[in-house]
Formats: structure tokens, sequence, C-alpha cells
């Protein structure tokens, strides 16, 4: 049976290349399983179809490495947080048995993406309930990170995630949505600000990247506070 280490859920074929590529590829780099479960299949989008964005998904899950993808089914642009659609993500976390699953942000412009965040939330606590779809061995991932790019006016991150090696990669995954992306200055959670998207990704990411001295990075935020537990290995210089 197929499981994984680092498991990414988001509403939509795209969320998780914008939100979390490099952490995923980086992931992937470590020797660690990666995968990614999209909610819905993107028929509600405003471009292409959802046949059309599942051959990108696929393309963009080779690049980035991925163990797995898979699709849920649940109604784009109607996404719920309820009993029925948390058991259907536990079953799914309970297959692949993930120790760390990334979601999108709290809040979100897209409604689908904030109600994926409480609904992954919840879902991963859910889905360590004996009685919640029995037919499957408990499981609760240790560590649920939500994905906070393009997002700066939300919580601070966190941390942020080196991905200066794995930058190229997570564009050239976003790439692959060319029905989405191509010739667009917005999408999703990414704010118009005059430059074509792409060029917003790169400088996102720089952005990110020059807050702990890297070049790119990817930012994240938990609700719990970070352990240390050796102070001299710190990195990020203060000066």
């Amino acid at each position: 049976m197929t499981t994984v280490d680092v498991l990414a859920i988001v509403a939509h074929r795209d969320d998780a290349e914008l939100l979390c590529a490099g952490a995923l590829i980086a992931a992937s780099d470590r020797g660690h399983a990666t995968g990614v479960l999209d909610l819905a299949a993107g028929e509600a989008g405003t471009r292409g179809s959802a046949a059309l964005r599942g051959e990108e998904a696929a393309r963009a899950s080779q690049v980035m490495g991925l163990t797995v993808r898979e699709t849920l089914g649940l109604p784009d642009a109607g996404l719920v947080n309820t009993p029925e659609t948390r058991a259907a993500v536990a079953r799914v976390l309970r297959r692949l048995t993930p120790r760390v699953v990334i979601a999108p942000a709290l809040r979100g412009r897209h409604p689908d993406h904030h109600v994926a965040a409480a609904l992954v939330r919840d879902a991963c606590f859910v889905a360590g309930i004996a009685k919640v779809a029995p037919e499957l061995p408990p499981h609760r991932p240790l560590k649920v990170l939500h994905a906070l790019s393009y997002r700066e006016h939300d919580e601070k991150p966190t941390f942020v995630v080196d991905i200066t090696d794995q930058f190229e990669r997570k564009l050239e995954a976003i790439r692959c949505y060319a029905s989405q992306f191509d010739g667009l200055a917005q999408a999703g959670e990414v704010y118009p600000n005059g430059e074509p998207l792409y060029d917003i990704v790169r400088h996102q990411a720089a952005h990110y990247g020059s807050l702990i001295r890297t070049r790119y990075g990817e930012p994240y935020w938990t609700s719990e506070t970070m352990r240390v537990d050796d102070v001299a290995t710190l990195g990020v210089a203060t000066f």
C-alpha cells in the first residue's frame, strides 16, 4: 500500500504548485515520499476544463517528484466542511498515513481555499477517531502546516523553507498549467501588481527567501509554537 511522509491537501489542481511545491520538492530531494490530494477537479474553472487540468496536474506531479496524487471529487466552487467531507478526507489520510499535512492558509480570497483549510485541519483530527470511517485504522498526522504564500496580510510565518535549489522546478510545475496561468497577472491567491503572474511568483519567493537570508523561500504557519533543541545551531543571522 502506498504511503507518504508529507501530504499537501488543497482545494484545486494547481493550488499545491503555487503554494507549496518548493517544500514538496525539497522533501522529495531528501528522500521523503510526498503526495497531493486535490479536493476538487476544477470543473468550475473559468479557463480550460477539468480534463485538461488533470493532464496538466499529471505533468506537474512528475516535475515535483510526487509519490502519489489523487482527486477527491468534491464540488468545485462548492466545498463545505461537514461530517461527510471530513470523513472522506480522513479515509485518504488513513490510507496514506502522512506524518505532515500541508493545508492552505486559514483565510483566503477564494471561498474554497479557506473552507479547505478548515476542512483539512478538522479532518486530520477526526482521522484519529476510531468510530469515524471505522473500516480503516485510525491515523492522525503529527503536524498540520498552513502555506502562506501570497498571504502577507495574514499571520506572520512561523518559519520559511529554503527552496533556493528547488525554485526553478517549482516554477516549471506551475508553468505546466498553461491553460490556467499563461498570459495572466493574477490567479487564486496571487494578487495582481502589474507584472506577469510567473514574475510575481518569483518575486514573492525571493521576498520570503530574503527573510531567512536565502535566494528563495516558502512561508508556513503553525498554531503551535515551534520547538528548538539546541540554540547553538540556530540559523539566520541577526546582523
